[in-house]
C-alpha cells in the first residue's frame, strides 16, 4: 500500500468509517485530504464492490490498519465547508439496508367529504364492493365531467377507507407505478410507487383515465389478479393486505375513440381489459338529481337562485338529449354546470359567466348553446334585440314525432308554409315550454298567413 494511500485509510479511521463504506462517504473523506473524488484504486477496483453504491474496505478492521505514514511537512489547512444533509421529506419513513434503503410513502390517505356532493347512479353498488373488504377490480367508463372518479372518493369518504388516485398518461409505466429507485441525499434508494403502497396498506386504488395507458401499464397484470406481486428489482414479493380493492375509470372502454372526442385514448389489450371483474357505465345524471347536486353547489357558494339552477339544468339536459339523438357533437356536463356556478359567484352575471364556459367551444356550437339557453330562460336575453318580443308569430320546427304533442298544446298547421305554428303571445306567455321545438320567429304578416 503506497504512502498516499495509507493516509486515506487513515483519514477514514480518524472519522469512524467501518467497512462497508458508501461513495458519498469517500468523498468525504477525500475532501479532508485536498481531492473532491474517491479514490479511483477503490471504486474501480471491482473486488471492493458490496452493493449499489458501497464498497468493501477490509484494511478498516484492526489486524488490516496502516502503519502510520512517515511525517511529511504539514500543508497548509484547507477549509472544507460543513456537510449538510439535504431533509428527508416528513410524509416519507426510510429504512437502510445492507445495499439499498427502502421508502415506504405515505401516499395513501383518506379523503374528506364533499359537501356538495350527492349519491346517484352507481353510488350504492360502489359503496357495496368497497364495504365487503373484498378484492374486486372494477372499470367505471362515461362520458366526462359527470363524477366517476368523484363517487368513488366519495364512497372512500364516507366508509373512512384510504385511497390512492393515479392519473395515467401514454408514458405511464412501471417505475411510476410500482416502484423505482432514487437519489435521495446522496444514496440510490427504492421508492416504492403509488399501486404498491395502496397495495402494502390495503387502500383503495383509483386508476384515472385508465384509458389513456398503453403497453407499459402490462405490468399490473398479476396486480389486477389480486394476487402477490414480485417487485424484480429488489426481489422481493409483495402481498396485497386486506381490504385492497382497484377501480379504473375512463371515457371509453378501452377501444380508443372513433368521432376523436377522448383524444389519445388507446384501444387497450384485451388481457388487461378482461382482468376486470365488473364494468360500470356512467350517464349524467337525471334532471332531478342534476337539480340537487346545482342546488348544493349554489348554496356552497352563498347564490340564491332556484331559477337559474332550474334553467341551467334543464338546458344541459336538452342538449344531453341532441348529442345522443346525433343532433349536436358538443354536450354540456355536469362539471360545466358547476364552473358556470362558480363564475357566477364571482362575477354576478349569468351571461358573462356562461360565456366563459362556453368559450372552449367553437365559435358555431358556442352561439347555438347560448341561443338554446336564451330561449329558456328570457332574463338573459337583450330584449331590444330579441325579435321573439315583436314577432307576430312563431314557426315550430318539431319533428314528425312531436306534432301531435304541440297540437295538443294550440299549435296549429300552416299548409302554405307546411309548418306548426303559435302567435307571438302565446309564445311569450310560456317561452319555456316551446323553446324545445326550435322556434323561429315572423315579425310580419304576410298573403300566405293563415290568420
Amino acid at each position: 500500500m503506497t504512502p498516499k494511500q495509507s493516509s486515506f485509510i487513515s483519514a477514514c479511521v480518524s472519522a469512524g468509517l467501518t467497512s462497508p463504506v458508501s461513495r458519498t462517504e469517500l468523498v468525504e473523506v477525500a475532501k479532508t485530504l485536498g481531492s473532491n473524488y474517491a479514490p479511483a484504486w477503490i471504486v474501480k477496483d471491482a473486488s471492493r464492490k458490496s452493493g449499489r453504491g458501497l464498497f468493501d474496505l477490509p484494511e478498516l478492521t484492526g489486524d488490516n490498519l496502516p502503519a502510520a505514514p512517515a511525517p511529511r511537512p504539514a500543508a497548509p489547512a484547507k477549509q472544507v465547508a460543513p456537510v449538510v444533509s439535504a431533509p428527508i421529506p416528513a410524509t416519507v419513513n426510510m429504512v437502510a439496508g445492507p445495499s439499498i434503503a427502502a421508502m415506504d410513502g405515505t401516499e395513501a390517505c383518506i379523503p374528506a367529504r364533499q359537501k356538495t356532493f350527492v349519491e346517484w347512479g352507481n353510488f350504492s353498488d360502489i359503496d357495496t364492493i368497497v364495504k365487503s373488504g373484498m378484492f374486486c377490480t372494477t372499470y367505471v367508463t362515461g362520458l366526462s365531467g359527470n363524477g366517476k372518479t368523484t363517487m368513488v372518493e366519495q364512497v372512500c369518504a364516507k366508509n373512512n377507507r384510504a385511497w390512492v388516485r393515479v392519473n395515467i398518461t401514454k408514458q405511464t409505466n412501471e417505475d411510476d407505478l410500482v416502484g423505482g429507485f432514487r437519489l435521495i441525499n446522496g444514496e440510490t434508494v427504492w421508492v416504492d410507487g403509488p399501486v404498491t403502497v395502496a397495495a402494502k396498506t390495503g387502500a383503495v386504488l383509483c386508476l384515472d383515465e385508465v384509458d389513456l395507458g398503453g403497453a407499459l401499464m402490462m405490468c399490473l397484470q398479476p396486480v389486477l389478479e389480486g394476487k402477490p406481486f414480485y417487485l424484480k428489482k429488489i426481489r422481493q414479493w409483495v402481498t396485497p393486505a386486506a381490504g385492497f380493492t382497484i377501480f379504473a375509470t375512463a371515457n371509453t372502454k378501452g377501444k380508443g375513440s372513433d368521432d376523436g372526442r377522448f383524444a389519445h385514448t388507446n384501444v387497450q389489450n384485451e388481457a388487461f381489459l378482461d382482468r376486470f371483474a365488473i364494468t360500470m357505465e356512467q350517464d349524467y345524471p337525471s334532471v332531478a338529481i342534476e337539480k340537487k347536486i346545482l342546488t348544493k353547489v349554489f348554496k356552497s357558494l352563498s347564490i340564491d337562485d332556484a331559477a337559474f339552477v332550474s334553467h341551467l339544468v334543464k338546458w344541459a339536459d336538452i342538449t344531453r338529449k341532441a348529442f345522443n339523438e346525433g343532433a349536436i357533437a358538443e354536450v354540456i356536463s355536469t362539471r360545466r354546470l358547476e364552473t358556470i356556478a362558480k363564475s357566477y359567484a364571482m362575477f354576478g352575471d349569468k351571461k358573462k359567466s356562461m360565456g366563459y364556459a362556453l368559450a372552449r367551444f367553437d365559435a358555431e356550437t358556442k352561439d347555438a348553446f347560448m341561443d338554446l339557453y336564451e330561449k329558456i330562460d328570457a332574463d338573459i336575453r337583450d330584449d331590444s334585440d330579441d325579435e321573439f318580443t315583436t314577432c307576430i308569430r312563431v314557426n315550430l320546427g318539431c319533428t314528425f314525432e312531436q306534432k301531435d304533442e304541440v297540437k295538443s298544446k294550440g299549435a296549429k298547421w300552416d299548409g302554405t308554409a307546411r309548418t306548426w305554428y303559435i302567435t307571438g303571445d302565446a309564445y311569450r306567455k310560456d317561452s319555456a315550454s316551446w323553446s324545445k321545438y326550435a322556434p323561429t320567429a315572423v315579425l310580419e304578416n304576410s298573403v300566405d298567413c293563415p290568420f
